[in-house]
C-alpha cells in the first residue's frame, strides 16, 4: 500500500495525485517533466535523489493540497463553494478571428493580447501545440498579439506551464500567466516563495477545466475517426465555432471531425488522470480572472462565442475593466446567481468530492488536503443515490486504477492489459 504521507514529490506522484502542472520542476532543477503517454506529464529526477524531493517544491504542489485563506472567502457568494467571486461578466473578443478561433468568445486571448498592447505586460506564458508533434504541448512566453493568436484554442492534452516559470522570472517586466486551475494555483504558491517570480506575475488567467485526458486517450479518439495518430499534423479539441468540433488533419490533407460532445463525453473524459477526478477547483478559484462557457442557456447553431468571466481579485477587475474600456472586449456584467447555472454539473461534482475524499481516507489510500474549499453542504444536497455512487464509485476506482500501487507500476500494468 502507498504510504499516506505526502511529504515528497515522489510520494505525490506515487499516490496518483500529481496534476502535471510542472511548478515543482521550476523550483527544483534536479527534476524535469516527462511525457508518460498513458498517464500524463510527470516530474522525474534527472539525477539520483536520495529520499525524494522535499521543501518548497512539494509545499507548493497543488496535487498535494489546496487552501484559501478565510479572508479570501469573507463575503464570498454561495458560502464560498465557488471560491472568491467579486463579479461575473459575459464577454467576447471584438476581433472576429479571435472570437471564432477561441474556445468560446476568445476572451483569454483578447485579454492576453490587450495586456501586451497596452504595456501592462511584456509576455504571456501559455501553452500551444508542439509544431513537430501536434498531439503534445509546449510552453512558450509569447511577446506579440500575433503569437498569442497562434496559441489560441483549448489544449486538453497534458501540459505543464509551471515548468517554464523561469521565463516569467527572467522577463523584463510583468507577465500574464495562463493555465488550468491547478497550474495557476501552483504558480500563485510558488510566487509566494519566490520574490523574483512574484514581482513578474502581473495577471493570472485560469481556464475552466473538467480534467486532463492522457495522450493515449487522445490517440484513441483520433483512431476512432479512422485516422492514424502518427499521421496527424494538426489537432483541435474545439474552437472555430462555439463550442466547435474535435478536428484532425493529416499530412496528406485528409480531415476528420467529431462533435465536442462526442469527443469529450464519448472518449476524452474517460481517460482523465485520477487527481482530476478528486479536484474541488474546476473554475480557477486561485486566479485573478477565470474564464469558461456560459452554459446557463441553450445556444443556437452557429451562434458567435461568448465567455463567462469570473472576477476573483481586484487586480483581475482592473485588467478586465481596462480591456472593455479600450475596446478589446465587448460585453458586461451579469447576475452572479448565473454562475452555478453556467456550469450545471459542478455543484454535484463538488458535493460528491466530499464523499470521495473521505472514502479514500477510510480505505487507507492517499488523498489531497483541501482547506476552505467547502464541499460538505453540497454533499448534503445530493440525492441518496448520488451519495452512494460517490462512495461505491471511489471504492471501484481504487481497484480499477490500482490506487494502492505506485502510479508508475499501475500505469505499466494498464499498458500491458490493453
Amino acid at each position: 500500500m502507498i504510504g499516506k504521507r505526502l511529504d515528497s514529490i515522489e510520494s505525490v506522484v506515487n499516490a496518483h495525485l500529481c496534476t502535471g502542472c510542472g511548478v515543482c520542476t521550476y523550483l527544483e532543477p534536479r527534476l524535469a517533466m516527462h511525457e508518460l503517454p498513458n498517464v500524463g506529464r510527470r516530474p522525474l529526477p534527472i539525477v539520483a535523489i536520495t529520499g525524494g524531493v522535499r521543501g518548497d517544491a512539494v509545499e507548493v504542489c497543488p496535487g498535494r493540497a489546496l487552501a484559501h485563506t478565510p479572508d479570501e472567502l469573507a463575503g464570498a457568494p454561495f458560502k464560498g463553494t465557488w471560491g472568491p467571486v467579486l463579479d461575473l461578466f459575459e464577454c467576447w473578443s471584438t476581433d472576429p478571428r479571435v472570437r471564432r478561433r477561441g474556445s468560446s468568445g476568445g476572451v483569454v486571448s483578447a485579454l492576453a493580447a490587450h495586456a501586451l498592447e497596452s504595456g501592462a505586460a511584456v509576455g504571456v506564458l501559455q501553452v500551444r501545440a508542439r509544431p513537430d508533434a501536434p498531439l503534445l504541448n509546449e510552453t512558450v512566453l509569447n511577446t506579440t498579439s500575433d503569437a498569442v493568436f497562434e496559441s489560441a484554442g483549448s489544449r486538453y492534452s497534458p501540459a505543464s506551464p509551471g515548468e517554464r516559470l523561469d521565463l516569467v522570472e527572467g522577463a523584463a517586466g510583468p507577465c500574464v500567466v495562463v493555465g488550468k486551475p491547478c497550474d495557476v494555483a501552483g504558480t500563485r504558491a510558488a510566487a509566494g516563495r519566490r520574490t523574483e517570480l512574484d514581482d513578474k506575475v502581473g495577471l493570472t488567467i485560469a481556464i475552466f477545466c473538467a480534467g486532463t485526458p492522457s495522450t493515449r486517450t487522445t490517440e484513441k479518439m483520433i483512431t476512432s475517426l479512422g485516422v492514424e495518430p502518427q499521421s496527424v499534423c494538426r489537432l483541435d479539441y474545439r474552437g472555430d465555432g462555439w463550442p466547435g468540433n474535435f478536428r484532425v488533419e493529416t499530412r496528406s490533407g485528409y480531415r476528420a471531425a467529431a462533435t465536442y460532445a462526442e469527443a469529450w463525453d464519448g472518449t476524452l473524459s474517460k481517460g482523465r488522470q485520477w487527481r482530476c477526478m478528486i479536484c474541488p477547483d474546476h473554475t480557477g478559484e486561485f486566479a485573478d480572472l477565470s474564464v469558461g462557457d456560459p452554459w446557463y442557456r441553450k445556444i443556437s447553431d452557429d451562434e458567435p462565442g461568448r465567455s463567462l468571466v469570473v472576477v476573483r481579485t481586484e487586480r483581475g477587475r482592473v485588467a478586465l475593466t481596462k480591456a472593455l474600456a479600450d475596446g478589446a472586449l465587448e460585453g458586461g456584467p451579469i447576475p452572479i446567481e448565473l454562475l452555478p447555472a453556467s456550469q450545471p454539473n459542478l455543484e454535484a461534482t463538488r458535493g460528491a468530492l466530499w464523499g470521495r475524499i473521505h472514502t479514500l481516507r477510510i480505505a487507507g489510500v492517499a488523498a489531497p488536503s483541501f482547506s476552505n474549499l467547502p464541499s460538505f453542504r453540497l454533499w448534503l444536497r445530493l440525492t441518496p443515490r448520488q451519495k452512494l455512487s460517490s462512495v461505491l464509485g471511489t471504492l471501484k476506482r481504487i481497484r480499477v486504477k490500482r490506487l494502492r500501487e505506485p502510479e508508475s507500476a499501475a500505469a505499466s500494468a494498464d499498458v500491458e492489459t490493453h
